[in-house]
């Protein structure tokens, strides 16, 4: 397609080369300009596989594209979408926006200045299931809700990066399900967060309207596990989504938005600023852990 847009890739972990890279590289709104990561070899292997080129260096990544999809640790994320944003990049950014609230700060300040498409990876909201969940809870009158989100990331396999070992489910589930009450019941006034992120975490959340809702997050669990789920209680009646029921659409539908922003469509509602404020609601959590 002529009109596809350049997407650069940065990162050839693991998730690059499950979604990002196969996603991008199978358009038709975008087509895959090429891939940079830290390690050469990486970044030549995942390239090859769509016949695309590796670049020693990101700054030739920049000039060979449009926009640059982000895979790689939050913090590394953080200091490149900068350059990015400040290269006049639209960027396809990963959650959390950057390992710190500085770093998310600087990022969504960057992104604003240079007035470049921004767009979060909050896969799920993309989908089908999760947008006609959405749509139902606006009908219940909403008063409460809760979101559980379970894993065993924390026990091997390929999301047991450095990053998640250290952080934990906080940062790394807590997006998503904070993401989801977030929608489903108002914007969130307050977190009141107990627990161990490398445990059981648990969360309060107070949105504005007066709604209540609990998240629980943990990435110890092991063997077969439920899927992750948000309920959402209101005056009309009950709603439930849990990943399940979730297809393969949702990542193609937010690269194929994310393409139609960059060529001058609606702007995402799920951008940077609004990385940003989900950062800042667990940058509250984290600190009051700290704190005891």
């Amino acid at each position: 397609m002529s009109d596809s847009v350049a997407v650069g890739l940065v990162g050839a972990g693991p998730w690059a080369g499950m979604v990002h890279a196969p996603t991008l590289a199978a358009g038709p709104a975008t087509r895959l300009a090429g891939v940079w990561a830290r390690r050469a070899e990486a970044s030549a292997e995942l390239a090859g596989r769509y016949g695309a080129p590796a670049f020693e260096r990101i700054e030739e990544l920049f000039d060979a594209c449009e926009a640059v999809a982000f895979s790689v640790p939050p913090d590394v994320q953080a200091g490149l979408a900068v350059r990015a944003a400040r290269a006049g990049k639209a960027v396809l950014l990963e959650k959390p926006l950057a390992m710190d609230l500085d770093g998310a700060r600087r990022t969504a300040e960057a992104v604003a200045e240079a007035g470049v498409v921004s767009q979060m990876v909050f896969t799920l909201r993309y989908s089908r299931a999760a947008r006609a969940f959405l749509a139902r809870v606006r009908d219940l009158d909403p008063f409460g809700g809760y979101g559980a989100f379970v894993s065993s990331a924390l026990s091997g396999g390929p999301f047991a990066t450095p990053w998640r070992l250290e952080k934990g489910a906080l940062l790394d589930l807590g997006p998503h399900i904070v993401d989801l009450l977030d929608a489903s019941l108002g914007r969130v006034a307050d977190v009141r967060a107990h627990g161990d992120p490398l445990g059981w975490l648990g969360l309060t959340l107070e949105h504005e309207g007066g709604a209540v809702s609990q998240a629980s997050v943990s990435m110890a669990g092991n063997g077969e596990l439920p899927p992750a789920h948000v309920e959402v209680y209101g005056r009309n009646g009950y709603a439930r989504l849990d990943w399940s029921q979730l297809g393969d659409d949702a990542f193609a539908t937010m690269v194929a938005e994310f393409a139609a922003a960059v060529r001058g469509g609606p702007a995402p509602a799920l951008d940077a600023a609004h990385g940003l404020r989900i950062q800042e609601i667990l940058a509250s959590a984290e600190a009051q852990l700290a704190a005891g």
